[in-house]
C-alpha cells in the first residue's frame, strides 16, 4: 500500500515531465508547429488518440489531458506519424516506470539519444508498442544509427567513410526470402566499427549490410540487385541520382535502408523514399512526399516539375548550389533578367563572353535537355530561367532584385537567398545551397526546405 501511495502521489509530477518531453519531441522534429494543452480529459490514455478537427490543426488526447497542434498550414501524413510515434515511444518508457517486472531488463530504453528512439519508432512502431515488445524485439534502427554515427567519426586513407544497412522487413515480399542467419553471425551494434575491414567491404554505395529481423548482420547486398526487382515501379518522388536504388530497394517488404552518405549525412530511406535526413546536428522529418506535391501542383507540369527537382537533389547532394526560376508568364522575364542574359537576344548584342555561347540552347526546352546538362548549366553563376512550357530563357543569369549584386560577382548564400525572394514574387523558385538544401520559394516566401 505505502509503494502504491509513494507511485500515486509521484504520478501528476511524472505525468508534467512528460508533458514537457512530448512538447520538445515535437517543437524538435516540427519547429514550425504550436503545441498547447488546452485543457483534461476524464479517460487516461497511454495511447494518442486524434479528435476530429476541420481547421487544418490537430487535437489529440494523451495521458489523461488533451492537446491542440497548430501549424501554418494543414499537417502532412508523415508529420501526424512524427507526432503519433514521439508519444508511442514516451507512452512505453512511461509504463515501464510502473512494471517493475521488465522495467529492469528494459534500461537501455532511457539511455542513448531520445531523438533516435522517436525515429526508430517512426520506421518501426512495433518495438515500442508496449513494455513486453520493448524486452522481446531488438532496436535495429537505434543500433543502425549509432553504427553509423560512429563511423561518422572514422576516416580512411583521409577520407570520409561512407556505410549502410538494409533492415529486412516485416512485410510479404515475393522477391526476396526471409535470409538465413550464419552460425557466426554478428549482431549489428556498435562493436562492428572496431573491425578495421568492415567499412571497407560495406560502402553504402554500392554495397550494404542486410540485417535480419533479430539485429544480425548476415549477408552483404548489392544495393542494385537488390533493388533491380523494383526497377520498373515509378517512386513516389523523384530521387537524386545517387540513391534511387535505395529508394527502390524499401519499395515493398517494410524494408529500411539507412546510408552514412560521404558527406557525412545520415539518410534513412522507406516507403520507397526518403524519411529522414541526420543533417547538421540534427534529425530532419524529410517529408518529401507532401513538399513534392506542392512544388508539382505549383508548376502544374508533371514532367518539368520532376526534371527540376531531380537535378536539385543532384545539385544538392555533390554540394553544387544553383537555382531554377519557372515563371508564369515568360513575358516577366525582363523584369528580373538583363537583356544580355536573355537567350533569345541577338548575337551582335551579346558582350561577354559567358553569352557568347548561348547560341548553344537557344529554343531549346529543359524537358528535351539530359539531365547532366541540366545540372552543368544550373552550375554555372546565377540562374536558370524558364517558363512553364520549360522552354530555356536564360541561364548564369544574374537575377535583379533589391539587393543589387555585382553581375561579376559570384552569388553568395545570403546573395542567392534574396534572389530567390525576388524572383519568386514572378513565379516558381527551387533554390541549392552549397550546404546541401534545397528549397521551394513562393511569393516572396520560403514554401520549404528538403
Amino acid at each position: 500500500m505505502v509503494g502504491s501511495a509513494r507511485e500515486e502521489s509521484g504520478k501528476p509530477v511524472l505525468d508534467g515531465l512528460y508533458q514537457q518531453l512530448l512538447r520538445r519531441g515535437v517543437h524538435y522534429f516540427l519547429p514550425s508547429s504550436n503545441l498547447e494543452i488546452v485543457g483534461q480529459v476524464a479517460e487516461w490514455t497511454p495511447q494518442i488518440v486524434f479528435q476530429a478537427v476541420s481547421n487544418g490543426s490537430l487535437s489529440f488526447d494523451w495521458l489523461g489531458t488533451r492537446y491542440a497542434l497548430t501549424n501554418h498550414k494543414e499537417f502532412s501524413d508523415h508529420q501526424q506519424k512524427m507526432v503519433r510515434s514521439i508519444a508511442k515511444f514516451l507512452s512505453t518508457r512511461h509504463e515501464l516506470l510502473f512494471n517493475r517486472d521488465v522495467a529492469a531488463q528494459n534500461m537501455p530504453i532511457f539511455g542513448g539519444l531520445t531523438e533516435d528512439r522517436y525515429v526508430s519508432t517512426f520506421l518501426d512502431g512495433r518495438v515500442f508498442d508496449d513494455a513486453v515488445s520493448v524486452a522481446t524485439l531488438p532496436d535495429r534502427v537505434s543500433e543502425a544509427i549509432e553504427v553509423l554515427r560512429i563511423s561518422a567519426l572514422s576516416s580512411y586513407e583521409d577520407k570520409r567513410i561512407s556505410t549502410g544497412a538494409l533492415l529486412f522487413g516485416a512485410w510479404p515480399d515475393a522477391c526476396h526470402s526471409v535470409p538465413s542467419q550464419p552460425a557466426d553471425a554478428l549482431p549489428y551494434s556498435s562493436d562492428l566499427t572496431a573491425i578495421h575491414s568492415f567499412h571497407r567491404i560495406c560502402d553504402g554505395l554500392r554495397t550494404i549490410a542486410l540485417v535480419d529481423e533479430k539485429g544480425f548482420m548476415v549477408e552483404l547486398v548489392d544495393v542494385q540487385e537488390w533493388a533491380q526487382p523494383f526497377s520498373a515501379l515509378e517512386l513516389p518522388v523523384p530521387s537524386a541520382r545517387r540513391y534511387r536504388t535505395h529508394s527502390q530497394a524499401t519499395l515493398c517488404g517494410g524494408h529500411i535502408c539507412l546510408v552514412l552518405t560521404p558527406n557525412g549525412e545520415i539518410k534513412i530511406f522507406g516507403e520507397g523514399v526518403q524519411l529522414f535526413n541526420f543533417f547538421d546536428g540534427r534529425w530532419h522529418l524529410t517529408d518529401s512526399v507532401s513538399k513534392y506535391e506542392a512544388w508539382e501542383a505549383a508548376i502544374g507540369r508533371k514532367e518539368l516539375a520532376a526534371r527540376l527537382f531531380s537535378a536539385g537533389l543532384n545539385l544538392a547532394e555533390h554540394r553544387r548550389g544553383g537555382m531554377f526560376v519557372v515563371l508564369e508568364d515568360a513575358r516577366h522575364a525582363r523584369q528580373i533578367v538583363s537583356a544580355l542574359d536573355l537567350l533569345e537576344t541577338g548575337r551582335r548584342k551579346r558582350a561577354s563572353a559567358k553569352n557568347r555561347l548561348h547560341y548553344l540552347l537557344q529554343k531549346t526546352r529543359a524537358t528535351d535537355l539530359s539531365s547532366a546538362v541540366l545540372e552543368s548549366i544550373a552550375q554555372i553563376d546565377g540562374s536558370v530561367v524558364l517558363d512553364l512550357d520549360s522552354r530555356l530563357l536564360a541561364f548564369g543569369a544574374i537575377l535583379r532584385h533589391r539587393q543589387q549584386v555585382d553581375e561579376d560577382e559570384e552569388i553568395g548564400e545570403g546573395g542567392r537567398t534574396a534572389a530567390a525572394i525576388g524572383a519568386s514574387q514572378f513565379g516558381n523558385v527551387l533554390m541549392v545551397s552549397e550546404g546541401g538544401q534545397l528549397s521551394f520559394y513562393q511569393k516572396g516566401h520560403c514554401v520549404w526546405t528538403l
